[in-house]
């Protein structure tokens, strides 16, 4: 059942990318509303990640699953049946407030369930597994579900099984008690979420409206504030969602730098990928999903030899080395012609850039919790993966923003125009993953890796990797 819980909640985050396309001329979509089809659900997830987890320890996870497996599958219906954009990214953004109470209830659930330790670590392990599965089969799915059937079934998908994990969660959990407290930093996490949201909106207007129009000041304004009183909620509140001591550890910053780095490469990579092949070279929905795959194997193997080496070579020269093969990788495909070739133009950039990222994974998490308290442990992994998600989203707003304005500026026909563009924006993704690599310097060169979690989940909760 957790399982099946963080397969659909991995698997959404990909599987919509192959079929922005065909949503966006459905739905005559504007640049900026399919990137908030992907960003829209990734801040709602990386913004409440921290709450849902806290939620679950004062309500129980049995309540914080369930209403995350309603959310999500109501969402998902909706999403599947809209007829305008609008619609649609509530929907995705919904989903995204449903994955976040999924996620850390479903890993919460295992470990409760399975007292004996060997097949708790088992458990464990087929749950960190089934992310990689998730993200390799997305894509595919995506594929065949949007040329055989329509876009709306990359939604429609999630129904089924949303609604046996709902059924199955009512009649086979058992209701565990909370810890007996009330305070919840929901302030805080509203807070943090609007001022992502409004910040990622208003940068994705920018390429459209200019940048002293309204529809980007009021936005920018508005995020500015809601950060700004987020932090002093922080300060102030008892039981704040980023513990303060977290922020005076060194490596942890360092470490959210750089995770925050990964999270744009991987969305971005995924989001100009999948236009590029589809609204470039012409390849189907089917096609493009099949395209990818040879790129989301590439990210589990990397896991597996990250795992075997990181204990031996240490974190920072892990950073280092995937840091740098990543930039290779996205300045490769800085490359891109009109009319491209599949193995030089995009298998061997992608492989290359895909492999760098996913040898940094463990490496990040290694580092971002070395030399935390164990009371804090959760908190530092999670917020690891909070800035993982924000980094996709805004980093993609960003994006999306510059390869815009280039393409808007661009000479030439429509292709030429795009190609531009999507040039502009793997160059500047290939600058950032550089730039984090070289902050990775700054990280101690030994640390006990052997000591430290190979598999940290979404909700900061350390996954044994034991085989």
């Amino acid at each position: 059942m957790s399982c099946l819980a963080l397969f659909m909640v991995v698997l959404d985050s990909t599987i919509v990318t192959v079929a922005l396309p065909d949503m966006k001329s459905a739905l005559d979509l504007s640049n900026s509303q399919q990137q908030w089809i992907v960003s829209g659900y990734l801040i709602t997830l990386g913004g409440f990640l921290l709450l849902a987890a806290r939620a679950g320890d004062l309500y129980g996870h049995k309540r914080v699953f369930l209403f995350g497996a309603v959310v999500f599958t109501v969402a998902s219906l909706v999403g599947g049946l809209a007829g305008d954009g609008g619609v649609l990214i509530a929907a995705r953004v919904a989903q995204g407030t449903g994955a976040a109470a999924l996620t850390p209830a479903s890993l919460s659930l295992i470990t409760a369930s399975h007292t004996d330790e060997h097949e708790r670590e088992k458990a464990l392990a087929l749950w960190s597994m089934m992310g990689g599965v998730a993200g390799l089969f997305g894509v595919v799915l995506g594929g065949v579900l949007t040329a055989e059937i329509s876009w709306r079934w990359v939604l429609f998908v999630n129904v089924p099984p949303g609604v046996a994990l709902t059924v199955a969660g009512v009649m086979f959990l058992l209701p565990a008690a909370g810890s007996g407290e009330t305070r919840l930093d929901l302030p805080g996490a509203l807070l943090v979420t609007l001022g992502i949201g409004a910040l990622s909106y208003g940068l994705s207007e920018a390429s459209g409206k200019g940048w002293g129009s309204v529809e980007v000041v009021v936005p920018l304004v508005a995020a500015a504030a809601l950060l700004a009183a987020f932090l002093a909620i922080e300060v102030r509140s008892e039981r704040p969602l980023i513990p303060l001591e977290l922020i005076r550890l060194r490596t942890l910053r360092i470490a959210n730098v750089l995770m925050f780095s990964v999270g744009v490469t991987l969305t971005a990579l995924m989001f100009f990928l999948s236009l590029y092949l589809q609204q470039v070279i012409g390849y189907s929905a089917l096609r493009t999903g099949m395209a990818m795959l040879p790129i989301t194997v590439v990210f589990i193997v990397g896991g597996l030899v990250s795992r075997q080496f990181t204990p031996v070579l240490g974190p920072r020269t892990m950073l280092l080395a995937g840091g740098l093969l990543a930039t290779v990788g996205t300045a490769w495909l800085a490359t891109i012609p009109t009319h491209a070739a599949y193995v030089s133009h995009v298998l061997l950039p992608n492989m290359v850039g895909g492999f760098g990222v996913s040898i940094m994974l463990l490496a990040v998490t290694v580092s971002g919790t070395s030399g935390v308290d164990p009371h804090n442990a959760g908190a530092a992994s999670g917020l690891l993966n909070t800035s993982r998600q924000i980094g996709g989203a805004l980093g993609l707003a960003i994006l999306v923003t510059i390869a815009s304005s280039v393409t808007s500026h661009a000479s030439g026909g429509h292709a030429h125009a795009l190609v531009q563009g999507y040039r502009v924006a793997f160059l500047v993704i290939s600058g950032c993953i550089f730039l984090s690599a070289l902050a990775a310097l700054a990280l101690p060169g030994n640390v006990p890796a052997e000591k430290k979690d190979a598999g940290a989940p979404l909700d900061g909760k350390p996954v044994s990797t034991r085989p």
